[in-house]
């Protein structure tokens, strides 16, 4: 009796735990989407010439030997231009601050933006200005703090970028843009959670970004830790929490305990009432049903032992137009509609392995395509024209690839592919990436899921490479080797992707999406697949796919 609450205490935990992370995934989506918004905001200046122009000039000693009109025209593009620009990306900003390296200040007001700075503000002492120059041109974000280099400032959350000139990388000025924390309710207003659920957002200092009700310091030092349970005064919670990759920021519902025992509780209910209906119904059927029918109903379940075995052909022998009897014709109207029902699902989880089959196949992401075209922008402005037309026709043969409606591709195919792929992140990365890709010319033929290895490149580069500070190789070797497996010798083929980057504990985090991707396209592709992961901190990462040969076609 201990046993089924216990089952189902588990069952509703886990019912539970699914929804919650489902939900945590969507809001994380929306949190992360929004933060994306305004780091677009702050490579605006990137995007007019003319106000580059006049931040260059105002960072030199250029800006002394200008004419009145001409320092008239380069401040109209700083006042005027570029808050023109701001103000139509995005409504519900709070609003942009520029500082330009020589110390003067521009902002874009609006809705309730002040646009009063406080007279000798120590821009350069502030917390989210040193993380902008540390960053070195990459966006860096804020978490809450005041806005006390205005007047009637309020509590936001920023990111900020260090602006760079493109020719000679340098610092040109700090752009950063205000979000009010009331957007944050905003978004919170189209999640549904339930009953006395805590969403809380901590920033990358595990400072309080926002809670959705009050919460004490102790709960928020507790979520900080990581502790999968809080502890209230008055009820402990459950946390589902997750971590948004670019900013740092964690994301946390805290579910209550009592919710969980109030389920638990209609379910002592109801297994109660179960228990004695079914009581009730033995002692009934015990002292009623007599002799007569139990021969019938031994026949059933012979009938039925057959047909459990897998023989569908076998039937119940109907006699009579009694009550049995009709239970009896019920019975072969069942195997019959059990019958068919099978043949039907068997066709439906095909249909459905082959459609999980397409779902899983990656896809080049929106980030990457983003970065490419600004490292064609960085081409053009440098006039490397040859190499800004070799990367366009890459990206184009790339697109058409992906775009091709066949699952399977050859190798030779695939590695063309990822050779693309590479020299457009070595026109963003220039000399910090080194590839080299190697493969048994026995295998170029052999066919696979198509865009099976992009995403371990991807996340090669993304994850290892980009966050590293110097100089990386990114290897892929493929070779067809023997090995010994059960005693037996078997052909494979195995394919090698390794780093040198940042790398991780592989040992406590968890597999990413692309990660789990490449899991399952392996194992509906080939059966006998298996994948190995290793990576340490600063101690770069190597995957290892390892395919029987028995089990791959050649195209």
């Amino acid at each position: 009796m201990i046993k089924l609450p216990s089952y189902y205490l588990n069952l509703i935990k886990e019912q539970e735990s699914s929804l919650l992370e489902g939900t945590l995934t969507a809001l994380t989506f929306d949190i992360q989407t929004y933060l994306d918004d305004l780091e677009r905001m702050t490579v605006t200046p990137y995007l007019n010439n003319e106000v580059m122009r006049a931040l260059k000039l105002k960072s030199t000693f250029q800006w002394q030997l200008l004419t009145p009109y001409e320092q008239y025209e380069a401040e109209e593009m700083l006042n005027k231009t570029l808050p023109n620009y701001l103000k139509n990306m995005r409504k519900d900003i709070l609003g942009t601050i520029l500082l330009p390296m020589d110390g003067t200040v521009y902002i874009t007001p609006p809705g309730s933006y002040s646009d009063q700075i406080v007279k000798g503000f120590p821009f350069a002492q502030q917390d989210w200005y040193m993380k902008a120059l540390k960053a070195d041109g990459n966006v860096a974000f804020t978490g809450v703090h005041k806005q006390n280099y205005l007047t009637a400032g309020a509590e936001v959350f920023s990111v900020a970028r260090l602006i760079k000139d493109p020719d000679s990388s340098r610092p040109l000025g700090i752009i950063m843009a205000d979000a009010d924390t009331v957007l944050l309710d905003q978004m919170m207003k189209g999640i549904r959670l339930s009953k006395g659920s805590i969403v809380v957002i901590l920033d990358d200092n595990n400072q309080l970004i926002y809670a959705n009700q009050a919460i004490s310091q102790d709960m928020v030092s507790q979520v900080a830790l990581g502790n999968r349970k809080v502890m209230d005064v008055k009820e402990p919670y459950s946390v589902v929490r997750e971590t948004i990759s670019r900013s740092k920021w964690v994301i946390a519902i805290l579910s209550p305990e009592a919710y969980i025992q109030s389920h638990l509780q209609r379910v002592y209910w109801l297994g109660f009432a179960f228990a004695s209906s079914g009581l009730l119904i033995a002692l009934f059927l015990y002292f009623t049903v007599s002799h007569w029918i139990v021969t019938p109903f031994k026949q059933m379940i012979l009938v039925m032992k057959r047909v459990q075995r897998g023989d569908m052909n076998t039937l119940y022998r109907v006699r009579g137009n009694d009550e049995i009897s009709q239970l009896g014709m019920n019975l072969n109207t069942m195997i019959s509609k059990l019958g068919e029902l099978i043949d039907r699902e068997y066709k439906a989880v095909l249909g459905q392995r082959n459609a999980e089959y397409r779902a899983l196949q990656s896809q080049i992401q929106p980030h990457f395509l983003y970065n490419t075209l600004n490292g064609f922008i960085g081409l053009n402005r440098t006039g490397q024209t040859m190499q800004l037309e070799r990367a366009i026709l890459s990206l184009s043969g790339m697109l058409r690839y992906t775009l091709e409606h066949n699952d399977w591709a050859q190798l030779q195919e695939e590695i063309d592919f990822i050779n693309k792929y590479c020299g457009l992140q070595q026109v963003r990365f220039a000399d910090k990436i080194q590839v080299h890709i190697s493969c048994d010319p026995d295998a170029l033929s052999i066919l696979i899921p198509k865009l099976l290895l992009q995403p371990m490149i991807e996340n090669a580069i993304i994850h290892g490479i980009e966050p590293s500070d110097h100089i990386c190789e990114l290897r892929m070797d493929i070779q067809i080797q023997t090995l010994l497996e059960k005693g037996e010798e078997e052909e494979v083929i195995m394919i090698r992707i390794t780093d040198n980057g940042v790398g991780f504990d592989s040992s406590i985090a968890q597999e990413g999406l692309g990660i789990r991707n490449v899991r399952e396209r392996l194992q509906l592709s080939f059966a006998g697949a298996s994948m190995i992961l290793q990576s340490k901190r600063d101690g770069g990462t190597s995957v290892q796919i390892l395919i029987p040969l028995k089990d791959v076609k050649r195209g």
